[in-house]
């Protein structure tokens, strides 16, 4: 089932070309990156790639619903917490697939709370809501 969004508050807008071995620029010029795929798949591996965009934006966009959950709950994010992720690619019988990997440090908080926090962000985090049933997604507290 599609998930319609009930009104857009803001659209990102980037600029590729050459796809792996090319180069992305967002609207704004923020983000200017030249891609290029890793050594492993046939590629200089002297540039980002998609997987490690991905990576990125999915651990940010999960901090930021851990902290909008942790408010909610009125719990206190650690100032040092953070997520290390890892996004895997290889073939599925379509072509590819990814998978994606979140450890994720809530240190300080006690476990149960810091598990809550996770398991309530994995179901508003707008990535985790776009990748649910469609690719694996393992959530661990470290």
């Amino acid at each position: 089932m599609t998930t319609k969004l009930d009104k857009v508050v803001y659209t990102a807008h980037a600029h590729t070309t050459g796809g792996r071995e090319g180069r992305s620029v967002t609207d704004d010029g923020l983000l200017d990156v030249k891609l290029s795929p890793p050594k492993v798949m046939g590629g200089s591996g002297n540039a980002t790639n998609p997987e490690q965009l991905f990576a990125a934006g999915y651990s940010a966009c999960f901090m930021g619903a851990l902290k909008h959950v942790a408010s909610m709950k009125k719990v206190t994010v650690p100032a040092d917490a953070s997520i290390d992720a890892s996004v895997d690619i290889g073939p599925i019988p379509a072509g590819f697939g990814i998978a994606v990997r979140l450890a994720i440090k809530l240190p300080g908080l006690e476990r149960a709370v810091a598990q809550d926090l996770i398991d309530t962000a994995h179901q508003v985090c707008p990535y985790s809501n776009a990748t649910r049933g469609n690719i694996e997604v393992g959530l661990t507290l470290v």
